[in-house]
């Protein structure tokens, strides 16, 4: 069984030979994150990066990462000092270097990995794009805005989510990504409820998650748990994708847990990803016994063994490595 066709399976919820392993570490540094469009060698970063994890590591998929283009061009939202200002902000529009600069990464990396492994490229959600671009009380910003005028908030949301299916149109149909990885994340003051998230912020996400299923059934939905950012799942229950991954150890939803929430998607997750963590500096025979503790609590479909989300810059490939092994030894078992 190819790679592709073990990941796949695993998303269909059908018997694969071994139970497949996914992560992924950040190629740039935190401070290039959003600069790839003013120093194209951050890009240039990213990609050897991924290359040379995929030479020493040989991973079951690949999750493209988006660092250098983090930073949404949206200058009036920066500048934004009343929600009024929020309905002057309009979609940039498909011919942005921001959108045609991301293509172009996808496409060199598709180009590179494509046919070996299946690839899903990184984008947030429309409310992230926004607090990201805000810088320092992003969490706050929203919030004023919000309660000052949230149908200003709704507005600005969606004209960046237009350029946001736009990318993830693209990025599939052009560049070669077999679908994305979208990440999601309620915003962190107690002030806004899971229902006006779901009225005001909700349905930018979801124009996104439309326009990706409509070019591709193969798409992720992250629920971010960054920081120790904490968040509400059944927020995101009716949320379309073909695969979930939540912060396990950050929310305290199990695996066995969350796929109630998310009935028949299947799940990516179990390992913490923070600095320390099990993955970071466990020993091996920790590091396996939980593998397959993992495995026993998920069961051997629909399931592909990952993390909260990044995994530390400095892990050692062999903690990754010893996972894969356990996993299939554990696979062959059944």
């Amino acid at each position: 069984m190819s790679k592709r066709d073990l990941v796949f399976n695993a998303f269909n919820n059908k018997e694969v030979e071994r139970i497949p392993v996914g992560f992924w570490f950040h190629f740039a540094d935190e401070d290039e994150f959003s600069q790839g469009l003013e120093n194209p060698e951050i890009v240039e970063k990213n990609i050897a990066g991924h290359q040379k994890y995929f030479d020493e590591f040989e991973p079951d998929f690949l999750k493209l990462m988006s660092d250098g283009f983090f930073g949404y061009p949206g200058q009036e939202i920066i500048e934004a000092g009343s929600a009024e200002d929020l309905r002057r902000v309009r979609a940039v529009g498909e011919d942005h270097p921001w959108i045609t600069g991301q293509v172009e990464l996808v496409r060199e990396l598709t180009r590179r990995f494509g046919s070996e492994v299946a690839a899903f490229y990184n984008i947030f959600s429309p409310v992230t794009f926004f607090q990201i671009i805000r810088g320092e009380d992003a969490e706050k910003s929203v919030a004023d805005f919000y309660h000052e005028d949230p149908e200003a908030l709704a507005f600005v949301l969606n004209e960046i989510g237009k350029d946001i299916k736009v990318l993830a149109r693209k990025v599939i149909e052009e560049a070669g990504a077999d679908g994305i990885y979208f990440s999601v994340k309620n915003i962190q003051d107690e002030t806004i409820s899971r229902e006006e998230y779901l009225q005001y912020v909700g349905p930018s996400d979801l124009a996104v998650l439309e326009e990706a299923n409509r070019v591709s059934q193969n798409n992720i939905l992250h629920i971010c748990g960054y920081e120790g950012a904490r968040n509400d799942l059944t927020t995101y229950a009716d949320y379309e994708a073909k695969a979930v991954n939540w912060a396990v150890n950050v929310e305290g939803v199990g695996i066995s847990e969350g796929r109630e929430l998310f009935p028949g998607k299947a799940v990516i997750g179990g390992f913490a990803n923070s600095p320390g963590s099990l993955i970071h500096k466990g020993s091996r025979a920790q590091i396996e016994s939980f593998t397959e503790e993992l495995i026993n609590e998920a069961g051997r479909t629909g399931f592909i063994i990952g993390a909260d989300c990044t995994i530390p810059g400095d892990t050692d490939l062999e903690h990754l490595k010893w996972i894969r092994d356990k996993a299939e030894e554990v696979s062959k078992q059944a």
